[in-house]
């Protein structure tokens, strides 16, 4: 388990490109709103990379397993992903940041 109150600090690396919270817009990334059990590249308006499409088209869904692994190594979970990001490299962070990101999901 994750600590929100942490999480979202360590959010703010990732506030330059996604937004999250009330009035939550696409920017160079998705809106994260209702990520937690959301399958992937499913958000009206945003163009996702080929890459990112063909994860939503095998049915993967953004849990707290594929959540954890995609912020540890963006690149090596979807090769070829638009995302720039590095990752998060602490575990605690990522549980952090799944933890607060759970709070804008259902």
């Amino acid at each position: 388990q994750g600590n929100a109150e942490n999480g979202e600090a360590v959010f703010r690396k990732c506030k330059t490109c996604h937004d999250v919270g009330p009035n939550a817009k696409n920017k160079v990334g998705p809106q994260l709103n209702q990520i937690v059990g959301r399958k992937a590249a499913t958000i009206d308006g945003y163009s996702y990379s080929p890459a990112m499409k063909e994860l939503g088209e095998k049915g993967v869904v953004w849990n707290e397993e594929t959540l954890l692994k995609y912020l540890e190594k963006p690149n090596e979970f979807v090769q070829k992903t638009k995302m720039v990001f590095p990752g998060l490299p602490e575990e605690a962070d990522r549980k952090d940041v799944v933890a607060y990101l759970k709070k804008f999901s259902k």
